[in-house]
């Protein structure tokens, strides 16, 4: 299938935390998140993550989140958060996560809650803990999991959630099952209806079906036609949340295209003009421009200076 590279699902993990923290804690981690006191803000410490482990070299790093959170009793707390998204097992993984959380503790001296979610796609892939012992020193470190293929069993309870998590693994669980593509667009479609059968906000909707469409992508061809249904669903609810902003952006993106290629002709006719290459100042000013108008008049100029200075005068004025 032309499907486009989308199999890494970092960047959406990511943006799903961020947007829905306290979600993704009541629908993973229930009981830690009657711990926190959510009154008080949490703050993401995905910078300081990098810098504390930016030397350790044990394999990459997967949609790490950092968040500093408040708990009731009144004490700090750090959730080192770490997606798991690769198919395979990583014969260091246990022992990375140990490294991220001792390198935390070493920079703040306080406590630190690893939460491990596995997306891969082997049942029996769970590590959940990091043993060394020599001559009587023993270290033991366990952390939760979460394996996301557990949640197949209860599909009806995916279904019936209103939590936006719910939406995140089934879509994620059909992204690594489904390779067809008719099928693939299929459920891109059943799950996108549903943000709406949900009565999620508009800022939601698009929030989540930014993950979906990221991790269920299609084809051109078949994009195009899932757009298409996808509209007349919305006209249907009054509520043409996705195919506006879709055709906004793509709107945007032509626009800056377009705006890209005058520049880009303008500084080609001022050297074929003039025989030279564009100075550097030139080319700065002309990249500066945001009117299409006056790009338009930059390249009719370029094509008629009989000089540098004339067409640096003319940019002056």
């Amino acid at each position: 299938m032309n499907q486009p590279d989308r199999n890494d699902y970092d960047s959406p993990w990511k943006q799903a935390i961020e947007k829905f923290f306290p979600d993704f804690m009541v629908f993973f981690f229930p009981e830690i998140f009657k711990d926190i006191d959510w009154n008080k803000n949490h703050d993401f410490m995905d910078k300081d993550l990098e810098k504390i482990t930016k030397d350790a070299k044990l394999g990459r790093r997967y949609a790490d989140k950092l968040v500093k959170v408040w708990l009731k009793s009144g004490d700090l707390i750090w959730v080192l958060i770490h997606i798991e998204v690769q198919s395979s097992r990583e014969s260091k993984f246990s022992e990375r996560i140990y490294v991220y959380r001792h390198r935390i503790w070493e920079q703040y001296h306080v406590d630190v809650a690893s939460l491990v979610i596995l997306c891969d796609d082997e049942q029996n892939y769970r590590p959940n803990q990091y043993s060394k012992s020599i001559w009587g020193c023993e270290l033991n470190f366990t952390f939760p999991v979460i394996k996301l293929l557990d949640f197949e069993e209860n599909w009806i309870r995916l279904e019936e959630s209103i939590n936006p998590f719910a939406i995140v693994v089934m879509a994620q669980l059909k992204a690594k099952q489904i390779s067809d593509g008719l099928q693939r667009k299929d459920w891109k479609f059943s799950l996108t209806k549903r943000l709406y059968e949900k009565k999620y906000s508009k800022q939601n909707v698009l929030e989540l079906y930014s993950f979906i469409d990221w991790i269920l992508a299609l084809p051109d061809d078949l994009e195009k036609t899932f757009l298409e249904e996808l509209r007349e669903f919305e006209e249907e609810k009054t509520m043409q949340y996705v195919t506006s902003a879709v055709r906004i952006g793509r709107e945007e993106g032509d626009q800056k295209g377009a705006l890209r290629t005058t520049r880009e002709n303008a500084i080609e006719a001022l050297e074929i003009n003039l025989d030279i290459s564009a100075p550097k100042d030139v080319i700065i000013e002309i990249n500066q421009e945001t009117d299409m108008n006056k790009l338009k008049e930059m390249l009719r100029k370029a094509f008629k200076a009989s000089s540098l200075e004339e067409f640096r005068t003319w940019l002056k004025s």
